[in-house]
């Protein structure tokens, strides 16, 4: 029995080994498969490096970055030198340069071409390196404007390991980057939102929870709100995604709390461009009423003291300078166009260099050029509070409020203002009108060289009720008359009220039959959403010789700030007169049209600094009585 069992024993550890063999010998079978899979893979992979410019594909980012070199005139190596760009700077770079492409702009000059062919045979080497990175240096271009863009994971790879930092992680990048587009920060504070109040576009940006608060907080909300054609309830349970460790969150809400200081680089780092400067100059309307307001009323700023916020050029200080003012304090928060304001009222005999000494003429050395924001002026020169006459400044942007220097402009007056002091525009009101057809793309689509193509209009209207729009609309497309939104008074307001909700009724314009008895006739039209605009005044409370009103109206001369565009998801059947709507149709059908179309509108501070979200809440009235409502819709303007 002993000698048996040792044999069987014997026996079952050599088959074990056989086996034991057999198993290594499809294991590295297995392997070599997987290793062939791999390099089959990897040499896939590599085919994937699309170039910036064409369709091309290179199997290495050298190649790509050659073929660009010398193929396109763009040197992505030679531009990261000279501009010293890290890790993040040449993300930017990439990113700014496929979505310029994308647009057909140039990425050099930011001229844009009919189409991409035209583009390939426009393009050219910077003519001044350093503007590209002032163009770049934006933080929404650390989003990546292509998706899966492995240029974006690699570019560095092929070049030393001293070209970065080697304490950076790229891959921990690129996950912090998702994770930040899920982080709400107050823009005050720095304090994190609970992140059940909050939810994210798909650009990145926060959606507090309701429409119905200026703050737009949409938790507290019984209504169903939509963004961008998707229930925002939807949306919540991405938050589960974020990290849980304490660091690793205060890490992101460290990066957060960072991005008002990034946007103000980025926002006074645009205005250092000169086209942007003449393209406000050559805004006749614009300026033609800045400089009747300062120099066609002698009583208000001779003698006097002038802060100018935002000077740009300084074109308001030298008509400040040029009316008779004492002391003209131009505050500019760009270093480049600070430098360039100096050097203007250098060459026009108007610079002051500091206190006035006696062996300066005082008839010329007006103006003073200050680099910086107005809330740190005093760390700059010395100037004592409320010592100022007037106070003026060009602040509105799209929408009025876009770009939020309103702000500024108002802590000037509280910081540096007499009481009784001048504030130049003194007023400012936003109107809204509906517009029809004729304002959206659709006419030029049903009729292309007598082909009916109106299914691409269609789908670009679809598209453009997710976004605000900024162009020129004809006062012949307007369908409604036009209600005033919301006014300020520039000398009285306080900050808090730049964020509103207010609500107006639109009504469709009535249209006169060609007969004598000239009856106003009943007829249906189609408002597919409407338009902001605003006016500013310099009214007579200060400008009493000449008061002059700026408007963006449509039904006044184009201006560069055009007209702000909402278009609804649907159209709206609008009729005045007596029409006779068909009880069982919805309102706003062409059974049912509307006699009245009631707006509120919200309009507040977004987080992402300087732009705003608005939230538009439509409802249609027929003539007997009858309602509907549409989902609120939400657009951001950065």
């Amino acid at each position: 029995m002993a000698s048996y069992s040792n044999f069987e024993t014997l026996g079952k550890q050599k088959r074990i080994e056989e086996e034991s063999e057999e198993e290594s010998e499809e294991t590295e079978q297995d392997w070599g498969d997987w290793r062939e899979d791999d390099e089959e893979e990897e040499e896939g992979s590599e085919s994937g490096f699309l170039c910036l410019f064409c369709d091309a594909k290179y199997s290495s980012c050298d190649e790509l970055f050659e073929h660009c070199r010398s193929s396109h005139h763009f040197d992505f190596h030679s531009i990261k030198t000279a501009l010293s760009l890290d890790f993040y700077g040449s993300f930017k770079l990439i990113n700014y340069v496929r979505s310029q492409v994308a647009e057909n702009k140039c990425w050099s000059c930011g001229f844009t071409c009919q189409s991409k062919q035209d583009l390939q045979n426009h393009l050219h080497a910077a003519i001044d390196i350093k503007d590209i990175k002032l163009l770049c240096d934006n933080d929404k271009y650390l989003k990546p404007f292509m998706q899966d863009d492995k240029l974006l994971y690699s570019f560095g790879d092929d070049e030393g390991e001293d070209d970065y930092d080697t304490s950076f992680d790229k891959e921990e990048f690129m996950r912090d980057l998702g994770y930040f587009e899920e982080i709400c920060i107050d823009e005050n504070t720095g304090e994190q939102f609970a992140s059940s109040n909050c939810t994210l576009d798909e650009n990145g940006k926060r959606e507090d929870a309701s429409t119905s608060s200026v703050h737009l907080n949409m938790a507290n909300s019984s209504e169903k709100v939509i963004n961008n054609g998707m229930d925002l309830k939807e949306r919540v349970g991405v938050s589960d995604k974020r990290p849980r460790d304490k660091d690793s969150r205060l890490s992101l809400v460290n990066l957060a709390a960072q991005d008002i200081k990034k946007v103000n680089e980025s926002y006074f780092c645009s205005y250092s461009s000169f086209g942007i400067h003449r393209e406000m100059i050559s805004d006749k309307a614009r300026t033609d009423a800045y400089k009747q307001a300062i120099l066609e009323n002698p009583s208000l700023l001779k003698g006097g003291v002038v802060m100018d916020v935002g000077c740009g050029t300084g074109i308001l200080s030298l008509f400040a300078a040029k009316a008779g003012a004492s002391r003209v304090i131009a505050v500019e928060a760009s270093e480049k166009m600070a430098a360039v304001a100096t050097q203007i009222a250098k060459d026009n005999g108007l610079w002051r260099n500091g206190p006035q000494s006696e062996g300066n003429d005082r008839s010329t050395s007006i103006i003073e050029v200050v680099q910086g924001m107005v809330e740190e002026v005093g760390k700059s020169i010395q100037i004592q509070p409320h010592s100022i006459d007037v106070l003026v400044s060009e602040w509105m942007g799209y929408c009025l409020l876009y770009e939020t220097m309103l702000s500024s402009v108002l802590f000037a007056r509280d910081q540096w203002l007499k009481p009784g002091g001048a504030i130049l525009p003194d007023t400012a009101s936003m109107f809204v009108a509906g517009f029809g057809k004729g304002g959206t793309s659709l006419p030029f689509w049903e009729d292309v060289y007598g082909f009916n193509m109106s299914c691409v209009g269609r789908e670009l209207v679809q598209d453009a009720a997710k976004i605000p729009i900024v162009d020129v609309v004809d006062d012949h497309d307007l369908v409604t008359n036009a209600a005033v939104l919301k006014s300020f008074d520039m000398a009285t307001m306080k900050p808090e009220e730049v964020d509103f909700t207010a609500s107006v009724e639109l009504e469709p314009t009535s249209v006169c039959s060609t007969s004598n008895s000239m009856e106003l006739k009943s007829m249906t039209t189609w408002c597919y959403g409407v338009v902001l605009w605003f006016e500013t005044g310099f009214t007579s409370r200060f400008c009493k010789e000449k008061p002059v009103v700026l408007s963006t109206s449509p039904y006044t001369p184009k201006t560069h700030w055009s007209q702000t565009i909402f278009t609804f998801r649907e159209p709206i059947a609008i009729a005045s007169g007596n029409s006779n709507p068909n009880g069982s149709a919805a309102v706003g059908t062409d059974a049912s049209p509307a006699k009245r179309i009631h707006l509120r509108i919200s309009i507040a501070r977004a987080t992402e600094h300087r732009s705003i979200d608005i939230s538009l809440e439509t409802s249609g009235y027929a003539a007997d009585g009858q309602k509907r409502s549409w989902p609120v819709q939400i657009f951001n303007l950065s």
